[in-house]
């Protein structure tokens, strides 16, 4: 395979990479308010905490659908393999999400505190319910898909296995720790300071996680180990051990120089954090790739064909430029931090 029969299945997979990276860590900090709000302190701070994602979070998950309506358009046989191997946390994932969605609303128009209550605790298990299954379905994607000729040859239950429990709690704690920086930028005072302590110790939670996720996956497939413990391979992998222990030193340094005073110090552990989280995302890459079905299919024996991607990829062209623009400019927007006077509802 030649010429842009080669090229288009890659840069397709970079694509979708990409935007389900960019859904990973936009809806990961909102998903992150929702995991910490049994922490926060009464309807004051957790209106507050709302209010900062209010206006961008339903733009978030455009790619989400960006992700799977590219995988279903440019790799049908992957997406008709994946799908039935994941049907059940996908499912409690997109409920997940409607829940938290409607909870969202409606904890700004319950008329008693019997009501506020059942809608917060709605909208914090709507939050723990997605993420739990997006970490359950990550995890069983890549310890890999018993696949059959065309189809997938698993049990019903295939998904649930340790290491796709301990990839939902490597979620849980990440997606915390996104949520607790977020809320030390957009917010201040005591609410800024106590989001601070949250974002310490979630951060700790997260790069044991990350190790033990880590030291768990080249046992899962012989492909994994040789890239991370062969020659040459190795030399593209080793670097991101030593990113990782290069930027956790600086989040913990940036959150004891933390002031709350506003400006770039108040970002930092905020930017740091999704360091981690791309370093992490690399780190699954180089051990995959090229696989899109692991270990059985790789983007080319997936793919639809070259015309149908050049003809998408057109599209996509167009596309992602306005997705990108309009959401650079609703985050520029609303870039100030907010007040209990100053919110979105």
């Amino acid at each position: 395979m030649t010429g842009w029969a080669w090229w288009l299945p890659f840069i397709w997979g970079v694509l979708i990479a990409t935007a389900v990276f960019l859904y990973v860590v936009m809806d990961g900090f909102d998903l992150g308010i929702g995991i910490l709000f049994p922490v926060l302190r009464g309807k004051h701070d957790r209106d507050v905490a709302v209010n900062t994602v209010a206006p961008v979070w339903d733009g978030n998950e455009t790619w989400l659908v960006l992700g799977g309506g590219g995988l279903l358009a440019v790799f049908p046989l992957a997406y008709a393999i994946v799908l039935p191997a994941l049907y059940m946390p996908l499912t409690i994932m997109l409920l997940g999400l409607v829940f938290r969605g409607v909870a969202f609303e409606m904890r700004f128009r319950a008329e008693s505190p019997r009501q506020q209550r059942f809608w917060d605790r709605s909208f914090s298990w709507g939050s723990i319910a997605a993420t739990l299954a997006q970490g359950i379905a990550l995890g069983a994607f890549v310890q890999g898909i018993r696949v059959e000729g065309r189809s997938y040859a698993g049990g019903w239950w295939d998904w649930l296995t340790p290491f796709s429990v301990l990839t939902a709690g490597a979620l849980i704690v990440g997606y915390g720790l996104l949520g607790s920086c977020w809320l030390m930028w957009k917010t201040e005072g005591d609410l800024h300071r106590r989001a601070a302590g949250y974002a310490r110790g979630f951060a700790i939670a997260t790069l044991v996680a990350i190790a033990a996720v880590s030291a768990t996956m080249p046992f899962l497939q012989p492909e994994f180990a040789a890239r991370w413990f062969r020659f040459p391979h190795l030399l593209i992998g080793a670097p991101v051990p030593i990113l990782v222990v290069v930027i956790a030193v600086a989040f913990f340094r940036a959150l004891a120089a933390d002031t709350g005073r506003g400006g770039l110090a108040d970002a930092r552990p905020f930017l740091l954090a999704l360091g981690l989280f791309l370093l992490s995302y690399l780190g699954l890459g180089i051990s995959m790739y090229p696989m899109i079905v692991p270990p059985a299919l790789d983007l080319w024996e997936a793919a639809a064909p070259p015309s149908s991607q050049a003809f998408l990829l057109v599209g996509a062209a167009v596309l992602i430029p306005v997705i990108l623009g309009y959401t650079g400019y609703v985050y520029w927007l609303f870039r100030a931090k907010v007040t209990p006077d100053s919110g979105y509802h």
